[in-house]
């Protein structure tokens, strides 16, 4: 199709210039030729007609199999058991199943949405196109609509020209093409895009030659139209959710296969240490310390670089400003108080305390559970309170005041004690917050934060001495570790 332009186009600039030269006007016809290829420009390109301009496929080369992602088994067994219609047609039109035309993945961002979709291609050998929700929307009337059109056209034409039985289609960011209807204001542009989508869909049929499978993904579920979500459209969603500590480590492991690794049992600490990271956040940490072991010119990534990598993931780069000698004394008092309170009311909760400056902190305490944990008694809840007190106390045994610095303390301490009064666990008994009067609510709280803050103070005012030691060795030091933390702590008389 594309020579057959060209050949026309060469036709018509050899008749233009052999009739200037016999001396024809072609002025309006070059005025006549340029409106036309204007337009032609503006519907093809800008119109999106072609579909190639915004799905993109995946080379061979670059597939992958759910082998390779780590820490979301149960939703890779979820999504093979939806890929069985593309694997066992047969089978499942003689038990007289219907076969599934979406799957929804739903979960936080970089927890893997996009890399089991691939991996599902890879699993049913379809070919597979993937498009962002946001690609779809332009201001012009008709054109996501069309765009769906021909993004299905584009799936079962690139199938038949790969001779492949089935075709995935994925759609990222589902949430901005099939939004609820009505929401917008600006204009139907919107609503005849997700319209457009469920007509297709609801034209996908167990007898296609190709099969089509629509793979959905989003972090915002309920912002989703109904009618897109309700069974046989997207019958399957898929939880995508962060990793727990055993996928974590494998994700860790995958991570590091091309990584000079010192003591490959260090990885079970990081991932215990990492509770809370998504795999887009683990991947990054691997390829932090492996910068940070390169920097150092060291040949194998040690301990240390992961344990320098999870700050910087977590708190961001290291600042070159430097704050005062008063300010440093005084964020070595304040992290050594959360350091102390965290020991005490769980031993071996500390991974290492920091004064070095890093994103928006000046010092910072991070913890490492021995278990993924995700629920919690009141015990518990209080002692986390507590933990986050500490910090302010601390300067208010050493200096008679609290400081600024302990603003964040401050709300996650009150934010900590809501979800006890919500939880039904406090004196209140079993409420809703929603229902409780504000001053009942602001009362109980700050009860709750009088009592956990005395008690705070008397942990610190025991060990005074340690406080002192440990900030003064923090001062010199910059970074202290558990171990040497421990050591200070239990050995101060």
């Amino acid at each position: 199709m594309d020579n057959i332009k060209e050949i026309l186009a060469g036709i018509i600039i050899a008749l233009i210039i052999f009739l200037a030269i016999i001396g024809v006007n072609v002025t309006p016809a070059i005025i006549l030729l340029l409106v036309i290829g204007g337009l032609y420009f503006f519907l093809h390109y800008t119109g999106g007609i072609k579909v190639g301009s915004i799905a993109r496929g995946v080379n061979n080369n670059h597939r992958i199999s759910f082998e390779d992602i780590g820490g979301q088994e149960t939703a890779a067994n979820e999504l093979k058991e939806a890929l069985h219609f593309l694997l066992k047609a047969e089978n499942m039109k003689r038990m007289g199943i219907r076969p599934l035309k979406g799957v929804l993945l739903e979960g936080p961002p970089g927890t893997g949405k996009t890399l089991l979709a691939r991996a599902a291609a890879s699993y049913t050998k379809s070919v597979f196109l993937t498009v962002s929700g946001s690609e779809f929307i332009e201001m012009y009337a008709g054109v996501g609509a069309k765009r769906v059109r021909n993004l299905f056209a584009e799936a079962r034409k690139k199938a038949h020209s790969e001779k492949c039985h089935s075709a995935i289609i994925f759609i990222d960011e589902l949430e901005v093409l099939g939004g609820k209807r009505g929401s917008h204001s600006g204009h139907l542009e919107y609503d005849q895009t997700l319209n457009q989508l469920l007509v297709e869909m609801d034209g996908i049929n167990a007898n296609d030659n190709p099969r089509i499978l629509l793979i959905g993904a989003t972090n915002r579920i309920d912002m989703l139209d109904d009618a897109l979500i309700r069974p046989g459209r997207f019958d399957r969603q898929v939880q995508v959710g962060l990793p727990d500590k055993h996928g974590r480590l494998k994700i860790l492991q995958i991570h590091t296969r091309n990584k000079p690794i010192r003591d490959i049992d260090d990885l079970e600490d990081v991932a215990r240490a990492t509770f809370g990271f998504s795999g887009a956040h683990l991947e990054s940490l691997c390829n932090e310390a492996a910068i940070l072991a390169m920097r150092e010119e060291n040949t194998h990534i040690e301990k240390r670089h992961f344990a320098e990598a999870t700050d910087k993931v977590i708190l961001g780069e290291k600042l070159d400003r430097k704050p005062s000698d008063y300010e440093l004394e005084r964020v070595s008092i304040h992290e050594t108080g959360h350091a102390i309170a965290s020991d005490i009311v769980e031993a071996g909760s500390v991974a290492s305390v920091t004064i070095i400056p890093r994103g928006k902190a000046l010092g910072f305490m991070r913890k490492s559970p021995q278990d993924d944990q995700y629920l919690y008694t009141k015990t518990e809840l209080e002692n986390q309170i507590i933990v986050s007190l500490a910090g302010a106390i601390a300067e208010e045994i050493k200096y008679g005041n609290k400081s600024t610095g302990a603003k964040n303390d401050f709300a996650q301490a009150w934010h900590i004690t809501k979800q006890i009064i919500d939880t039904g666990l406090s004196s209140l008994g079993i409420v809703n917050s929603e229902d409780i009067p504000a001053e009942i609510l602001y009362k109980e709280c700050k009860n709750i934060l009088s009592e956990l803050e005395g008690k705070t103070k008397e942990i610190l005012l025991a060990k005074e001495v340690a406080l002192n030691k440990i900030a003064n060795y923090l001062l010199e030091e910059e970074t202290i570790d558990s171990d040497k933390l421990k050591e200070l702590l239990y050995n101060s008389v």
